[in-house]
């Protein structure tokens, strides 16, 4: 099978092109697990599949989380598939990607830099309270798209130097809570400035911190937008793997649009004989 591997961040992909390949859509969960496996495989936080457009898509993303799960949508995940489709020749400057979550816009702003349209939120909670072990934690909660992405989102004053142990555990705890009927992605976040946000995401379907999270960067943004925190436009989110710009747009309190700018760096282009496939 021929890949491409990519990243955006440090969020790092696989990319498999079924419209050459042809494999059997039961058979991606398998792959997903085998391939994003780290030592023993090319290792990744996801795996992603081209595939035909049902829709009014240039094509179809099937997103796969490295513990073979399915998920929704992946706004680093996005970038890196916009670019993919723009240098095959599967669309142009500007990229139809259709997702499980909805239809996700694409534009190639560079040759690194893309921006995508996340899907729209549609569910918006400021204020939700977790429990966990016997403690309230008060977080906002976020879906987006229909299926919705799920995200809580967690002030952490100091996170820059939090104890990443304790992180981890509450990460863990939090991604389960059963106040998450999907589970959920969970957002650590702390201020940093005007426009300025420090993130840290626990990964559903990688069960660990990755080092960027795309639709959990467009999460915060609009938790913090909405609490009157943020401006919207154009706010800088540091993670550990870089730095996204996120800019909503808002029409008589309702967000209509949410953008996600940022890198995207082309790792390697192959061919993948991994006998434990």
């Amino acid at each position: 099978m021929k890949f491409w591997k990519m990243n955006g961040a440090g969020n790092d992909f696989i990319i498999l092109n079924n419209l050459e390949e042809g494999l059997p859509p039961e058979a991606f969960p398998r792959i997903a697990k085998t391939l994003c496996t780290p030592h023993r495989s090319l290792g990744a936080d996801g795996f992603m599949v081209v595939d035909q457009a049902q829709g009014e898509g240039d094509f179809r993303m099937l997103f796969f989380n490295s513990d073979g799960s399915v998920g929704e949508m992946c706004g680093n995940g996005a970038r890196c598939i916009c670019r993919y489709g723009y240098e095959t020749g599967l669309s142009g400057p500007i990229q139809k990607v259709e997702t499980t979550a909805g239809l996700v816009i694409g534009e190639r702003i560079d040759r690194r830099r893309y921006r995508v349209r996340l899907n729209d939120p549609t569910v918006i909670d400021l204020d939700r309270t977790a429990m966990i072990g016997g403690e309230e934690i008060p977080c906002g909660y976020v879906e987006l798209g229909n299926p919705g992405l799920p995200h809580a989102v967690v002030h952490w004053p100091g996170l820059a130097n939090a104890d990443n142990d304790l992180l981890f555990k509450l990460g863990r705890a939090l991604r389960d809570f059963e106040g998450f009927p999907k589970g959920a992605n969970v957002n650590f976040y702390d201020m940093l400035g005007q426009d300025h946000v420090l993130e840290k995401t626990y990964e559903r379907g990688v069960e660990d911190f990755t080092l960027a999270c795309g639709t959990g960067t467009g999460s915060v943004v609009t938790v913090l937008t909405k609490r009157g925190l943020v401006s919207g436009k154009q706010v800088q989110v540091d993670m550990p793997g870089g730095t996204l710009t996120v800019d909503v747009e808002q029409e008589n309190d309702t967000i209509t649009g949410l953008f996600l700018t940022g890198p995207t760096n082309l790792v390697a282009k192959g061919e993948i004989f991994d006998e434990e496939l």
